[in-house]
C-alpha cells in the first residue's frame, strides 16, 4: 500500500473498489493516516483502509428494506463518523454548532449529499415498527438488570415463559405492532386459551401466566419506547379454583414406594442422590443440583450442606442457609460428596426425575412431582410440632437467622432433622 506525504501528514490514495461504487461517487479516495511518522503510517494504513471498507459495507447494508438492519447500520456508520446516532427530531434540537458539523459531514467533495451518510448522521432512518416479536427482543435489554447474578440456566428459565407467551399470542392473533393491540385482540387470545383449557392441554394457572407475561412485556417496552397502548387488560385473568401447589408425599408413600429396595435403581446416580438428598432437607431441586464439594460437609460433628448464591441467584434473600444431614439424605451425599456436575446449571434434571417417577408408578397422584418432597419435609416437621422459626429457617423462609457458628444450635437443628428423617 503506497504512502504519500501531504502537508507533513501521511495519506494513502486508492481506487474505490467496484463493489462500493453505488455508495461512493469518487473514483479514487485519499485517506489521512493522521501521523508524520512513516513507521506509524505503515502500521495504520491497513487499519484505516479496513475501516473505510467497513463503512462502505455499512452503507450497502443500509440499502436493505429490513428496518432493524438499516437502523443498526445507520448507528454503526454514525459512530464511525464520530457522532452518536439520534433520530431526526432529536438532531434538529441540537445546538447550532453541532448541527452544522453534522450537516457538513454529509456533503461530498463535489457538493452533493451523501444519502447513506445523511441517514446515519442526521437520523433520517425510519424507526422500525415495534412488533410483538421485536418487543420481546427489546424487553431483554430493558429488563437486563434482572439477570444480574443469575446462572445461564436461571436466565433460560426466566426467558422461556415470555417466549412461550409471545409465541402463543402470535399464533392466535398475529405479530401486531404494539400500538395496534386492542382489548378485543386480548379477548381473542383468551378465547384460544379457554379452548386449550377445556381440551385439557393447559391449566388455568398456565393460561394466566401466558397472559401476565405477554401483557407485562408489551407494557414495559411501550413505556420505554413511549408508545401509547389502546387495550384494557382488566378482568382477563382466569379464575383458579383450589390450591395449585404440589401436594406433599406422605411419609408412608416415601418409605414404602420411593425407598423400596431397587425402586430407584433405574435412575442415574446423580439424579438419585439429588432426590434422596431432598427427602430430609427439603431443598429446592435447583438448590440441590448446584451444590459442590465446597458446600457439602460430611466430616464434622454435624454433617450439613450449605445453600449459597454461587454462580447463581437464590430465590429469596432468606434462601441462604445450612441444613444438617440425616437418614437417607446423609447416605446420598456420602455417595455424591462432590456434588452434581451433570446437572449443575443445566436444564433437564427435574424432567428426568419426574419422568422416572411417573413411568415407574412412584408418584402418589397426578398432582405430585419431585417438588412434593420439599412439601413433605415441611409437613413432617409440622406433624411433630417443630417451632415455626426453625421450620422457616430450614426451608429458607426465615425472616431472621440463627447463629450457625454456634455448634449447640447446629446440634439442635440436627436433632430436629433426625426427628423427621426417613
Amino acid at each position: 500500500m503506497k504512502l504519500t506525504l501531504r502537508e507533513q501528514t501521511y495519506h494513502i490514495r486508492k481506487r474505490v473498489p467496484r463493489r462500493y461504487q453505488r455508495v461512493e461517487e469518487r473514483e479514487f479516495i485519499w485517506l489521512s493516516l493522521h501521523t508524520d511518522s512513516e513507521s506509524h503510517a505503515k502500521q495504520r494504513a491497513p487499519i484505516i483502509w479496513q475501516e473505510m471498507i467497513e463503512a462502505w459495507e455499512a452503507k450497502l447494508a443500509g440499502q436493505t428494506d429490513d428496518g432493524d438492519k438499516r437502523l443498526a447500520m445507520a448507528k454503526e456508520l454514525a459512530a464511525r463518523r464520530g457522532f452518536r446516532f439520534m433520530f431526526a427530531p432529536a438532531v434538529a434540537r441540537l445546538p447550532d454548532e453541532e448541527f452544522a458539523k453534522r450537516m457538513e459531514s454529509v456533503v461530498t467533495a463535489k457538493g452533493n449529499i451523501d444519502l447513506p451518510e445523511a441517514d446515519a448522521v442526521l437520523g433520517l432512518v425510519d424507526k422500525p415498527a415495534m412488533t410483538i416479536t421485536r418487543a420481546l427482543q427489546r424487553f431483554w435489554v430493558i429488563a437486563s438488570a434482572k439477570t444480574i447474578g443469575k446462572s445461564n440456566d436461571q436466565i433460560r428459565r426466566w426467558e422461556n415463559p415470555r417466549k412461550k407467551a409471545v409465541a402463543a399470542y402470535i399464533k392466535a392473533v398475529g405479530n401486531q405492532e404494539l400500538q395496534d393491540v386492542t382489548t378485543a385482540d386480548l379477548v381473542a387470545f383468551k378465547t384460544v386459551l379457554t379452548k386449550r383449557i377445556q381440551a385439557g392441554e393447559i391449566t388455568a394457572s398456565s393460561a394466566n401466566k401466558d397472559l401476565i407475561h405477554l401483557i407485562s412485556t408489551i407494557r414495559d417496552v411501550a413505556r420505554a419506547e413511549d408508545i401509547a397502548l389502546k387495550f384494557n387488560a382488566e378482568k382477563l385473568m382466569f379464575k383458579q379454583d383450589g390450591d395449585n401447589t404440589r401436594p406433599p408425599f406422605s411419609a408412608d408413600w416415601i418409605r414404602d414406594k420411593i425407598l423400596a429396595p431397587g425402586a430407584l435403581d433405574g435412575l442415574n446416580l446423580e439424579a438419585r442422590c439429588i432426590l434422596l438428598g431432598m427427602i430430609n432437607t427439603g431443598y429446592r431441586p435447583s438448590e440441590g443440583a448446584m451444590l459442590t464439594a465446597a458446600h457439602i460437609h460430611l466430616d464434622g460433628k454435624v454433617p450439613f450442606i450449605q445453600i449459597e448464591a454461587v454462580g447463581r441467584t437464590l430465590k429469596t434473600k432468606h434462601s441462604r442457609r445450612v441444613i444438617p444431614l440425616a437418614g437417607v439424605s446423609l447416605e446420598a451425599f456420602r455417595q455424591c460428596p462432590n456434588g452434581f456436575p451433570r446437572y449443575a446449571d443445566k436444564a433437564g434434571m427435574s424432567d428426568t426425575i419426574n419422568k422416572f417417577l411417573r413411568e415407574n408408578g412412584l408418584l402418589q397422584s397426578d398432582r405430585h412431582s419431585l417438588y412434593s418432597l420439599r412439601h413433605s419435609f415441611e409437613d413432617r416437621m409440622l406433624s411433630v410440632g417443630v417451632d415455626e422459626r426453625i421450620r422457616r429457617d430450614l426451608m429458607g423462609h426465615a425472616l431472621q437467622r440463627m447463629g450457625y457458628g454456634d455448634w449447640a444450635a447446629m446440634d439442635h437443628l440436627l436433632a430436629v432433622v433426625e426427628s423427621v428423617a426417613l
